[in-house]
């Protein structure tokens, strides 16, 4: 992606991409520490009550809307004039129709410019919103290092770029080079647009990637297994270890997610799915997160229903045994006992409250009461 340069005067303000562009630079196949926060602008935003979204939700970007109808309206204006001019309006970061009008119904060129100026050098998160959402509306291939850069600030500009993404002929490879680069909310708005877009090119990645471990993966993991068939490729376990460890993150969010997204109780192939992985985890090294993902597995079979994992009574023994069964392996217990003296907080987890119905035997000394003196 290209660098685009030109920072402000010295002593000026940092602007919001020159911050993104300086936390990339220094781990580029990464997401930004903290998600880039604080801001430069936090000093103007912290303890802020800001303004407070309408009530009725059809009002919400109208005000902003009337703010750019204004300054398009006149053909002098400048990008800059609008630097200052949403801080004390509300702001939507998804996308809003009332923007996308006033970016419609101007002069196309004048509106991709402005929009440029305000994501390039804006220092003012309120501001770069508004120049997002322009370039969402607007905006061509050109834009996408840009809006790629600004959205690295996933929780606040992931939202945009995704929807920008979404409409470009070259938006799928945008998507997955964000989608490496985001973790969190902006993940998960990445991810959704890419199952929204249902491409061909974005099935390896989803199949095999989508899901890094946060809390909010169930938000989309119901979504990547029923966009790209997971359960179609399930031959492809024998070959494909990182395939078949991704399907356990899917299984694993999938016994969590209530209230977030699909659970097992309503995936259509859960069954299928946990007895190939089942099946097939047991050829692999074990590892940590592994033993977590089997063990939490096995914890959410033993304590559920049949129902509740979409399986029948039979179909739910046969994959806890399989289980439960790699669990006891001597070679997985050592795993497990070395990742507990190193204090690993999954396996803290799963010794501590986690599992303890599985009486899983590297967790046995851990448990027996101490001896009396």
């Amino acid at each position: 992606m290209s660098e685009t340069t030109g920072t402000g005067l010295p002593g000026s303000p940092t602007t919001l991409f020159d911050h993104a562009l300086r936390l990339h630079q220094l781990a580029p196949g990464e997401p930004l520490p903290r998600d880039g926060e604080p801001y430069p602008d936090d000093g103007l935003h912290r303890g802020r009550q800001g303004p407070k979204a309408p009530e009725d939700r059809h009002w919400v970007g109208k005000d902003a809307a009337l703010i750019l109808n204004a300054h398009f309206a006149r053909t002098s204006a400048l990008p800059s004039e609008l630097a200052d001019a949403f801080h004390d309006v509300y702001i939507p970061i998804h996308y809003n129709e009332h923007i996308a009008a006033a970016a419609e119904q101007a002069d196309r060129d004048r509106v991709r410019r402005t929009g440029r100026w305000l994501v390039r050098y804006g220092t003012d998160r309120c501001s770069v919103t508004v120049g997002l959402a322009l370039l969402a509306s607007v905006g061509s291939d050109d834009d996408i290092p840009l809006i790629q850069t600004i959205g690295l600030l996933s929780n606040r500009f992931g939202p945009l770029a995704a929807h920008a993404f979404e409409s470009q002929p070259e938006g799928v490879e945008a998507l997955l080079w964000l989608a490496e680069r985001v973790t969190g909310w902006g993940r998960v708005y990445v991810v959704e647009a890419l199952c929204r877009l249902d491409s061909p090119t974005a099935r390896p990645w989803l199949l095999r990637r989508a899901c890094d471990g946060d809390f909010l993966n169930g938000y989309f993991a119901g979504k990547v297994a029923t966009v790209v068939g997971l359960h179609e490729a399930l031959s492809e376990f024998e070959r494909d270890c990182e395939l078949l460890d991704h399907t356990g993150r899917l299984l694993h969010v999938m016994t969590y997610c209530g209230g977030m997204g699909t659970t097992l109780r309503h995936y259509p192939h859960a069954a299928a799915v946990l007895e190939a992985h089942a099946r097939h985890v047991g050829r692999l090294t074990p590892t940590i997160e592994r033993f977590f993902i089997v063990a939490a597995l096995a914890q959410h079979l033993t304590i559920e229903p049949p129902e509740n994992v979409g399986s029948t009574d039979a179909q739910r023994d046969t994959v806890l045994a399989a289980y439960l069964s790699l669990l006891d392996r001597e070679d997985w217990c050592e795993l497990a006992r070395a990742g507990l003296a190193t204090q690993d907080s999954r396996l803290e987890w799963l010794a501590g409250s986690g599992a303890p119905q599985l009486h899983l035997r590297a967790f046995a000394d851990r448990d027996a009461p101490a001896a009396e003196e």
